[in-house]
């Protein structure tokens, strides 16, 4: 069943999301690709929420009907690199395949254009194998820039990752 995308918003995240929040956070499915470790109790949906989501500088809560079922972050860059951000996501597999973390990214990077006016780059990294989050980001304009070797380590094992950028002059809707 296709999502009224008129549903869908960005937050910041509240402590009553906790509940939401382990739906997708526990899931080993979408955190698979992620640098978090797979949330294991509503314990740690708080803590998390509490200590890493709220402070964090541009971290939003992807919502259906103000229901949390995944998040958007911008880790900006500081310094002489004040000039780029990181952009990483995820939602629940439930929601996989319908539009929404293409709809949410496109609203994220709208948004960060604003808040953010210095930045001039927005980067992502993907796994290769995660052609599902090649497809979002192609959809909101961001381009392949190539694969990075031996990049980082992920789940303890050091993976090849796949950059994508947009910059703030390319020529998309925001």
């Amino acid at each position: 069943m296709a999502i009224d995308m008129s549903r869908i918003s960005l937050r910041p995240f509240r402590l009553t999301d906790a509940d939401d929040f382990l739906l997708w956070a526990g899931d080993d499915q979408v955190t698979q690709n992620l640098r978090w470790k797979t949330c294991g109790s509503k314990e740690e949906a708080l803590a998390c929420i509490r200590d890493v989501c709220i402070p964090h500088p541009w971290r939003r809560s992807i919502c259906v009907d103000d229901r949390s079922i995944g998040f958007v972050s911008v880790f900006p860059w500081s310094g002489d690199e004040r000039c780029k951000a990181d952009l990483g996501y995820a939602i629940a597999t439930k929601y996989w395949g319908q539009g929404i973390a293409t709809i949410a990214v496109k609203m994220a990077v709208t948004q960060v254009w604003k808040d953010l006016p210095h930045l001039l780059r927005l980067q992502a990294l993907t796994a290769p194998e995660n052609k599902a989050s090649h497809r979002v980001l192609q959809k909101v304009g961001f381009q392949r820039e190539g694969q990075l070797r031996k990049y980082g380590y992920f789940k303890g094992n050091l993976k090849d990752v796949v950059i994508y950028s947009l910059l703030s002059t390319d020529n998309i809707n925001h």
